[in-house]
C-alpha cells in the first residue's frame, strides 16, 4: 500500500522542553491511523507541526510521495491535508451552513474582484458552494440545523460540524484531534460509523483519540508517543500488548 503521509525525524523544542524528538509516522492511502499516548506526549504538537501551525526544528515531510514544507496552514490545506482541533474552533455567530461554506472557499476561484463586482461566474460558484455545503451537512447528519447559529449546537454536533468544514476543503488526508471528546456513548457510535464511511469514500484519516475502544476498533495501525518520542508502532492488537505502551499509557487493565 502506498503512503499518503510519510514523515521522519520530526523534532520541535519550546525553550528547554523537547516536545518532539525524531518522530516518524507513516499513513498509507485509504487507512485510518491512530496517534495515541498520555496527556503531554506531544500528539497535538505533532499535528500542529505537520499542518503548518508550528514550524518544525527538523524533519522530513512527504505527502503523496512528494516533499512538502508545512510552512503555513493555507499551503498545507491546498496540498490536501485538513484538520480539526482539540478545542472546538467554530464561528459561533455564523450559521452551521455558513461554517461549512467557509471551508469551501479555500478552493474557490472568484478572488477579491469577483466578490466586489459579483460576476455571473462568481454567483454560479457561490451557488455551487452552497449546494456542496448542504450536501456535507447531510453527510454528517446535520441538515436540520443548517440555519442555526453554530454556538447553539450540542457539543457532539459541533464536533461533527468541524468534520464537515474540514471535508469542505476537499482533503486527501483528514487529521482529527480528539473528535470523540465530550461525546456520549451514542454519539461515539455514530462518530465511529461516520469515520468508517469517510474512509470508505476514499479519504485517509489520521486520528488522535483517548477513547481506547474507538481507536482499537477502527484503526488499521497505531503510533504511540510518550514524552515526545515514538515508543511503539504497529497493528492495534500488537500495540495493546506492547510492554512500553502498557507502562506509559494503557495500564495492565487494558490488556
Amino acid at each position: 500500500m502506498t503512503l499518503l503521509l510519510d514523515v521522519a525525524d520530526v523534532s520541535k523544542r519550546f525553550g528547554g522542553v523537547q516536545a518532539l524528538e525524531n518522530v516518524g509516522l507513516q499513513v498509507p492511502h485509504g487507512s485510518i491511523v491512530g496517534l495515541i499516548g498520555p496527556n503531554g506526549a506531544g500528539k497535538t504538537t505533532f499535528f500542529n507541526v505537520i499542518t503548518g501551525l508550528y514550524p518544525a526544528d527538523a524533519g522530513i515531510f512527504l505527502f503523496d510521495g512528494l516533499p512538502y514544507s508545512p510552512e503555513s496552514v493555507a499551503k498545507v490545506t491546498k496540498a490536501g491535508l485538513a484538520r480539526t482541533f482539540q478545542n472546538i474552533r467554530l464561528f459561533g455567530e455564523m450559521t452551521v451552513l455558513e461554517n461549512v461554506m467557509v471551508g469551501c472557499h479555500c478552493r474557490s476561484k472568484a478572488g477579491l474582484l469577483g466578490a466586489i463586482f459579483r460576476f455571473p461566474s462568481t454567483r454560479r460558484e457561490e451557488s455551487a458552494i452552497r449546494q456542496k455545503s448542504l450536501s456535507l451537512l447531510a453527510y454528517v447528519g446535520l441538515s436540520e440545523f443548517a440555519q442555526m447559529q453554530a454556538r447553539n449546537l450540542s457539543y457532539g454536533h459541533q464536533r461533527r460540524l468541524e468534520i464537515a468544514r474540514a471535508l469542505a476543503t476537499e482533503p486527501q488526508l483528514l487529521a482529527l484531534d480528539e473528535p470523540a471528546a465530550g461525546m456520549n456513548a451514542t454519539e461515539k457510535l455514530e462518530l465511529r460509523q461516520l469515520l468508517l464511511r469517510i474512509r470508505t469514500d476514499g479519504i485517509t484519516i489520521l486520528l488522535i483519540e483517548h477513547d481506547v475502544s474507538l481507536v482499537m476498533g477502527i484503526c488499521d495501525s497505531l503510533t504511540v508517543l510518550d514524552y515526545g518520542k515514538v515508543i511503539a508502532t504497529g497493528k492495534p492488537a500488537d500495540v495493546r500488548t506492547h510492554p512500553e505502551v502498557i507502562r506509559a499509557y494503557l495500564g495492565q487493565g487494558a490488556v
